[in-house]
C-alpha cells in the first residue's frame, strides 16, 4: 500500500517524504532549480492549461466544478496509469504542489484519485 503525502514546494524537504514528486504544468514561482529537491516532475498529470486557467478565474465559485472536471481528465489519461505503475515501486510518494490555497488545489483531488485507483 502506497503512502500518498501532500506538500508544498515551498516547505523543507523531509527524509519522511520519500519519492517526491512535483505535480503542477508550471514551474512554481520565486523556485530555483536547483533549490528544489523532487525525483519527478510530471507534467502530464495536471489539469490541462484550458481547465487550469479556467479555473484561476474564479477558483471559490468554480472548485466543484473544476473538481468534476478534472476527475473526467485523469480518468481518460494514459499519462495516469503509467505514473501510477511508476510510484507502486514506492511505500511514499510525496506529491510537491505550489498552490497557496491547502482546500482548494489541483493536487487534493490527484491524491483522492490516485488512492482509489493505487
Amino acid at each position: 500500500m502506497i503512502h500518498i503525502k501532500l506538500k508544498r514546494v515551498y516547505e523543507d524537504p523531509d527524509e519522511s517524504d520519500g519519492y517526491r514528486v512535483l505535480v503542477d504544468r508550471l514551474w512554481p514561482r520565486g523556485m530555483k532549480k536547483e533549490a528544489l529537491h523532487y525525483d519527478l516532475w510530471e507534467k502530464a498529470i495536471t489539469p490541462s492549461p484550458e481547465l487550469r486557467e479556467w479555473f484561476h478565474q474564479a477558483p471559490d465559485e468554480r472548485w466543484e466544478q473544476f473538481a468534476a472536471l478534472y476527475k473526467k481528465e485523469l480518468a481518460g489519461s494514459d499519462a495516469v496509469k503509467k505514473f501510477v505503475e511508476e510510484i507502486k515501486k514506492y511505500p511514499i510518494v510525496t506529491m510537491l504542489y505550489a498552490a497557496k490555497s491547502p482546500d482548494h488545489n489541483h493536487a487534493l483531488i490527484l491524491k483522492e484519485y490516485l488512492e482509489k485507483v493505487v
